[in-house]
């Protein structure tokens, strides 16, 4: 399902986060906007736990910029990506059993993390729930967080999906995993890559 199809054009929730209540316009990401979307992800993600072990550090926001833009190209196709109309902040979801990437971007995947490839594919950690969606990704400009935009793209994420369908993801930032538990998440596993971050799983559950 494209996220163009699978929800209306513009969201509009309101959030109560710990500093302000603001209310957020959130809609698929147009592609005209996927180039500024990766650039905030990169952003995003410059001091993550994952990518900064995952990237190689020569020309690392390069090649972060670039992996980011590819996946959320991806996530266009085959699932969900929301934004908000400045994209400030996006997040992207994949249903179960999304087809296999094309062979040209398994390629360029692999070679944007260089000498890290090896180590980033021996990486394992707990399936997802059979059926359930995944969150691939969620960002927010460092100079707008505290607004409560973050839970508001998760919610809007979860509202997106099938309430009996469950959503599962991974992050390797401690600070990431209360907001998810605000937003219902529970944590499922724990995995210490060897010399690399440690991964935390969570899932929320399908209603019942």
């Amino acid at each position: 399902m494209e996220a163009s199809t699978s929800l209306p054009n513009e969201l509009f929730l309101s959030d109560t986060g710990f500093v302000s209540s603001t209310e957020f316009a959130l809609r698929p990401l147009p592609v005209a906007a996927l180039d500024d979307a990766a650039a905030l992800l990169a952003t995003a993600f410059e001091n993550y736990p994952w990518t900064r072990w995952a990237v190689p550090a020569q020309d690392h926001t390069v090649r972060l910029t670039r992996l980011q833009c590819l996946y959320l190209q991806y996530a266009r196709e085959h699932g969900i990506v929301l934004a908000d109309a400045d994209v400030t902040g996006v997040v992207a979801l994949l249903p179960p059993d999304p087809p296999e990437p094309p062979t040209s971007m398994q390629q360029d995947v692999v070679a944007l993390h260089g000498d890290r490839w090896e180590a980033v594919a021996g990486a394992v950690t707990p399936p997802p729930p059979t059926g359930s969606w995944t969150l691939e990704t969620l960002g927010v400009d460092p100079r707008c967080r505290g607004r409560g935009l973050g839970a508001s793209l998760v919610r809007a994420a979860l509202d997106a999906v099938p309430a009996d369908i469950p959503v599962a993801l991974e992050t390797s930032d401690p600070r990431n995993v209360r907001l998810y538990e605000r937003c219902g998440f529970g944590l499922t596993a724990t995995t210490h890559i060897p010399d690399g971050p440690t991964v935390v799983s969570m899932v929320h559950p399908a209603a019942t």
